[in-house]
C-alpha cells in the first residue's frame, strides 16, 4: 500500500455552520451524520407518516458485513465492508450509482489485518466525501484517500505503522474530518493523538499532543466558539481543544469512564458530551477565547443506576434548553441542558430494556427520525413535554451480534444517511435505498 495519510468529510468549517452548506451539498450526505456532522437533514417536503404498506425501497444491493455507514454524494452512494474468502478475506470500500444501486467500482485491501480487534466484522467508519475524493478510515487503521471516479488510491497511510498508533480494542472508528485543505484524524500515536494531513497528497501538517489512554471511537468535530474555529476530540480520558490549522491546544478538561463513542455535541456557548460509565457532562464555552469550564457533571451510580444520560453509540441532540437521547440500558430521556435533571423517559424507542440498546437520532424540520438497532425507523416530536411518536416501520434486518440476550438476536449498530428525498441504510448482507419523499 502507498504509505501516506487519509482524510474526512465534505469541508466542514464548523459543526455550529451546518446551516449555510452551501446548496451543492445541502440534498447530500457527504460524510457521517450529515453535512455539519451534527445529524441534521435540511431538506423539506419529507413525509411525516409512514404509507401503511410501509416505505417503497427503490434499490437493494448485496454487501459484506460492517458497521460503517453509507456517505452519498454527486449522485454516488459509498460504503464500507469486508470480504471473506476462502484464504482470509479483505477491506473493501464500494462506490455505487445512487438512483439504482448498481456498484460502479470496489476497492479492495487484502492486507487490513483484522486479527488485532474485537468484533472484527468489517469496518465502522463512514467514508468521507470531498469532491473529487473519499476518505475512508479503514478497522485495522489503513486510511485511504481515493478518487471518487474511479477508486484509485491517490494516497494511504497505516496508522499503526506511521505514527506508532495503539489499535483500539474495538478497532479504528473515527471518520477522520475535512477542514480547509486539511485532513483532520484522531490516531492515538505515541506522539500523536491528532494529526492533519494535507487533502490532496497526504503529507503531515501537524502532529498534536501525546496520547494518554486509548483514543476512543469518537471522530473529531470543528466548532466555532471563542472567536475562533476549534477542533473537539473526546478519547477515554480527556476532552480537548485544539487549533485545527496548528494543532496548538487551546484546552482540556479530564472526563473518565472510557468507551467513547459519540460525538460531542454544540449548541452556542455550551458544548455536551456523554458516555456510558462516565454519564454526561457540559461544558460552558467563552464567548471571548478559547477557553472553557464544566457547568456541571452527571454520572449516577453505575451503568444502571443512571440519573442523567448515559449515551454509548447514540449521539445526543440538543435542541433550546434540553437534549435528547438513548441511556445505558434503552432508555429514551429527555434532559434539562442547564442542570443535566432528567425531564422524562420512554421505553418506546429501543422497545426492551437491555445493555446497549441503541437508536440513531435526526432531525429534520420540528420531527426527529430514530433508528432503532431492531432496524425500524421511527418518526417522532420530541419536545420537553414529552415523547410523541407519529409512525414506525421495518427498514431493515438486524445482522450484527454483540448483543447477548437481545429479544431479535442480533441489532443493526449502523449511522444512516439521508439525502435527496430518500434513506440510505446497511446491514451486513445488504445496503438498501428507500424513499422518504412526501
Amino acid at each position: 500500500m502507498t504509505q501516506r495519510v487519509c482524510a474526512g468529510p465534505a469541508t466542514v468549517l464548523a459543526l455550529v455552520l451546518a446551516v449555510t452548506v452551501s446548496s451543492a451539498w445541502a440534498d447530500d450526505w457527504p460524510q457521517m451524520q450529515g453535512p455539519g456532522r451534527d445529524g441534521v437533514w435540511h431538506e423539506t417536503g419529507i413525509l411525516r407518516q409512514f404509507p401503511p404498506e410501509g416505505l417503497t425501497v427503490r434499490w437493494r444491493t448485496p454487501v459484506g458485513p460492517g458497521y460503517s455507514g453509507p456517505a452519498v454524494a454527486g449522485g454516488k452512494v459509498f460504503v464500507s465492508d469486508y470480504e471473506r474468502l476462502e484464504t482470509g478475506g479483505q477491506e473493501r470500500v464500494l462506490c455505487l450509482d445512487e438512483s439504482g444501486g448498481r456498484v460502479l467500482w470496489t476497492y479492495a485491501n487484502p492486507e487490513a489485518d483484522y486479527t488485532r480487534f474485537a468484533y472484527n466484522t468489517g469496518p465502522r467508519a463512514t467514508p468521507t466525501v470531498d469532491g473529487d475524493r473519499v476518505y475512508v478510515q479503514g478497522a485495522a487503521g489503513d486510511l485511504y484517500c481515493l478518487s471518487v471516479a474511479e477508486g484509485a488510491v491517490l494516497w494511504s497511510v497505516n496508522l499503526p505503522r506511521t505514527f506508532k498508533a495503539r489499535i483500539p480494542t474495538w478497532g479504528f472508528s473515527c471518520a477522520p474530518l475535512v477542514w480547509g485543505e486539511l485532513v483532520l484524524c484522531a490516531v492515538g500515536g505515541e506522539d500523536a493523538r491528532l494529526v492533519a494531513l494535507s487533502r490532496t497528497t497526504g503529507e503531515t501538517a501537524w502532529a498534536s499532543l501525546a496520547a494518554t489512554s486509548d483514543i476512543g471511537y469518537s471522530p473529531p468535530i470543528v466548532i466555532s466558539a471563542g472567536g475562533v474555529e476549534q477542533l473537539i476530540h473526546w478519547n477515554f480520558d480527556t476532552l480537548t481543544s485544539v487549533d485545527p490549522a496548528t494543532g496548538a491546544l487551546y484546552w482540556e478538561l479530564p472526563y473518565g469512564g472510557e468507551m467513547s463513542v459519540a460525538t460531542p455535541v454544540a449548541d452556542k456557548d455550551r458544548l455536551l458530551v456523554s458516555g456510558f460509565y462516565g454519564g454526561s457532562m457540559m461544558v460552558r464555552l467563552a464567548t471571548d477565547a478559547p477557553e472553557a469550564s464544566v457547568l456541571w457533571h452527571r454520572k449516577g451510580g453505575n451503568e444502571v443506576n443512571t440519573d442523567s444520560l448515559h449515551a454509548l453509540m447514540c449521539t445526543p441532540a440538543m435542541e433550546g434548553g434540553h437534549f435528547y437521547g438513548v441511556c445505558s440500558h434503552g432508555q429514551f430521556r429527555c434532559i434539562d441542558a442547564a442542570t443535566g435533571e432528567r425531564v422524562w423517559e420512554t421505553p418506546e424507542v429501543t422497545v426492551e430494556k437491555a445493555r446497549w440498546a441503541n437508536a440513531f437520532i435526526t432531525r429534520n424540520g420540528d420531527v426527529y427520525f430514530l433508528n432503532n438497532d431492531r432496524g425500524e425507523l421511527i418518526i417522532a416530536e420530541l419536545r420537553p413535554e414529552g415523547y410523541r411518536e407519529l409512525g414506525r416501520t421495518k427498514l431493515i434486518d438486524p445482522t450484527s451480534g454483540g448483543a447477548g440476550g437481545r429479544e431479535l438476536k442480533a441489532v443493526n449498530w449502523v449511522l444512516p444517511a439521508y439525502a435527496n428525498g430518500h434513506i440510505f441504510i446497511r446491514n451486513d448482507n445488504e445496503i438498501l435505498s428507500a424513499s422518504l419523499q412526501d
